[in-house]
């Protein structure tokens, strides 16, 4: 139970970064929902293409390419997790579009570019926000599932590694695979909650409700 977690820092800070980079990608929603046209339907087809391939096993198969390591595992993760991210800013920005208050900034004579930044995106945010809390739970599937496979980096203590160690225990010591499942099935469902939790505080309605 203490090398589980011990662990948890490391993993946290993997995945963390990972959601970081995923969130980099706001500008990518953000340029398709505000510019639309050619430049909106070019970067939804790089998402469909991202979208259509398994995600583990596209990881599988570039960390396998790329060597182990914790950073490369990383940038694999952020790499697969953006097109959510993108696709949700950029249905904000699509559905803000005709809004009122977007209107009034336009008639007051504000640039697109500046009523796409400064009106639109903060009220886009929110839900990349939530979908970022869930995409910590995902990345940490995801990492286990890599470490499970001798994936992950040898040399940093992962919940999947230990996982994979413990097979040949399961009869005597049967404590060295439940503690490393139970930290990844209650992080992965601490991190679900809190997104939905999140979801219900900044969601305008149910606060107009309160």
């Amino acid at each position: 139970m203490t090398a589980a977690l011990e662990s948890l820092p490391y993993l946290l800070r993997g995945t963390v970064v990972t959601v970081g980079l995923s969130l980099a990608v706001i500008a990518v929603g953000t340029a398709a929902g505000a510019a639309g046209g050619r430049v909106d339907a070019a970067l939804m087809r790089l998402s469909d293409l991202f979208q259509t391939i398994p995600q583990f096993f596209l990881a599988l198969l570039i960390v396998a390419m790329a060597g182990r390591g914790l950073w490369k595992i990383v940038t694999v993760l952020a790499i697969l997790g953006w097109p959510l991210t993108a696709r949700l800013v950029r249905a904000e920005f699509l559905s803000l579009r005709e809004r009122e208050f977007v209107e009034a900034a336009r008639a007051l004579g504000m640039s697109d570019v500046r009523v796409a930044v400064v009106v639109m995106l903060p009220n886009a945010i929110p839900p990349a926000i939530v979908a970022a809390t869930l995409g910590v739970a995902e990345a940490v599937l995801l990492e286990s599932g890599l470490s499970f496979f001798g994936l992950g980096d040898p040399n940093l203590m992962s919940w999947g590694l230990m996982l994979q160690n413990a097979q040949g225990f399961l009869r005597r010591a049967w404590w060295m695979a439940v503690f490393p499942g139970l930290a990844i099935f209650t992080t992965v469902l601490a991190f679900n909650l809190f997104g939905d939790g999140l979801s219900d505080a900044l969601n305008p309605r149910l606060r107009q409700r309160t």
